[in-house]
């Protein structure tokens, strides 16, 4: 009986405490495919946007391409009341630094950050890659029009900045098109050491590599499917912490797993006719984007991007060969897809931005107990509503049952054994958005 009214409660805490922000709604409907289309379609007709390409002329090359990209970035600005911070990164690359870099060239991203009101210096970050790229790497010269890989993934960031930048958030959200991803993932490792450097907090990059195919070379044509790529753990995590998950666990509960199951959860919610597809893998079999490096250096961050893949259009000096058609070309680019991911995006990246900070020194206890204890610190109390203890199967990729509970710090769960899940946290804001579930790291004695 006792067990029976605990499953009720939690019951009614699951019904009572899942609320909706419509917000989020309007966010998803003022996305648009038109413009989506329009901006890729500019990017396409600079001709080529391989890393080492001409930077001088207005209409040709990645020079061309990415002062177009700044100035949509300043007119958004213009428009929202310069709420924008707008600016070029920049950082040399030499041949000494790998073999895919045939001469010196300046590796410039451009960044727009909208800054949050309470914690300017809390990012959650939106990424799109700026370069192209023909057969060979170092060819700078053959048109290599990269509509999909990866005009999608910047004009999805530019879009996301012009719909999100008529909001305001407490923390703040960048919006970057980063460069010299094909030459060896420059563009994120410098802005990565650029925020390491800065004292930036990440909660998180949402790296957008290819968005709009929905035709693979599989065969499967799929509008809806999409793919996140997380690492299981931190890859700074010291030999103490690596060993500790033998006995306790956490080897599929990093940070970055957490953020791709915060997108999972948040398309879900306000996207259901949408299908997210969680692959536990840093990125595809042997390949590699641009959240990585950031992930180096302890920043959680994940891969959104399409479920099916067509290989004769990546990587492809554009030609026809026993009937087949190659070549990265916009005509096979949907926009409608392209759209449905850049909203799934824009929800995740305003849903974080609205949440309070995530809890901290999350504790955990219930060794040969028939029960678990949990506690955490509270941080800014003032824009806290609650928690939600979460647990799962160990089994599970996602966060299935909770309990809502205010104003404490630490609680017990009767009945539930603390060997057959797996437990986290989340701080609720009064608005009702939660932080990223948070993994206990420290074990209550």
């Amino acid at each position: 009986m006792k067990h029976s009214i605990y499953l009720i409660t939690i019951l009614f805490f699951q019904l009572n405490y899942a609320q909706i922000d419509t917000k989020i709604y309007n966010i998803i409907d003022d996305i648009s495919a038109e413009k989506l289309e329009n901006s890729v379609q500019d990017l396409v007709d600079f001709g080529t946007r391989n890393t080492f390409s001409e930077t001088e002329s207005e209409k040709r090359g990645i020079g061309a391409a990415r002062r177009w990209i700044k100035n949509e970035f300043d007119n958004i600005s213009k428009s929202c009341d310069d709420c924008l911070e707008v600016f070029y990164q920049t950082k040399t690359v030499t041949p000494k630094m790998g073999s895919r870099v045939p001469k010196t060239a300046d590796v410039v991203n451009v960044v727009a950050i909208q800054k949050g009101k309470k914690y300017p210096n809390s990012y959650i970050i939106m990424s799109g890659d700026i370069d192209s790229r023909a057969s060979d790497t170092q060819d700078f010269k053959t048109d290599a029009p990269g509509a999909n890989d990866n005009a999608t993934g910047i004009a999805g960031a530019i879009e996301a900045a012009r719909v999100l930048s008529k909001y305001e958030f407490d923390h703040s959200i960048l919006y970057v098109g980063l460069s010299g991803e094909e030459q060896g993932l420059f563009g994120g490792q410098f802005l990565a050491e650029y925020a390491k450097e800065n004292k930036w907090n990440i909660i998180g990059i949402l790296n957008n590599d290819m968005i709009g195919n929905i035709e693979g070379l599989d065969g499967v044509i799929d509008n809806r499917s999409f793919r996140i790529f997380s690492e299981a753990h931190n890859p700074t995590e010291t030999d103490q912490e690596r060993q500790m998950k033998r006995y306790y666990g956490g080897e599929v509960d990093g940070e970055s797993r957490q953020l791709a199951r915060y997108v999972h959860k948040t398309t879900e919610t306000y996207m259901p006719e949408m299908n997210p597809i969680m692959i536990y893998r840093l990125d595809r079999f042997g390949r590699g984007g641009h959240h990585k490096p950031f992930n180096d250096l302890g920043f959680p961050g994940i891969r959104i991007m399409e479920a099916h893949e067509n290989y004769n259009r990546q990587h492809q000096d554009i030609r026809t060969e026993n009937g087949i058609e190659y070549g990265d070309v916009i005509e096979y680019v949907n926009f409608d897809y392209t759209k449905k991911l850049t909203a799934v995006n824009a929800i995740s990246l305003a849903s974080l931005a609205w949440a309070p900070p995530a809890p901290t020194h999350v504790k955990i206890g219930g060794i040969v107990e028939p029960s678990v204890k949990l506690a955490w610190k509270h941080q800014n109390t003032d824009d806290v509503k609650g928690y939600k203890i979460y647990w799962r199967d160990t089994t599970s990729p996602t966060w299935d049952h909770f309990k809502y509970v205010e104003n404490v710090n630490e609680i017990t769960l009767e009945g539930i054994i603390i060997d057959n899940f797996y437990f986290g946290i989340a701080a609720v804001g009064k608005n009702g958005h939660e932080s990223v579930v948070v993994f206990p790291s420290q074990i209550m004695r």
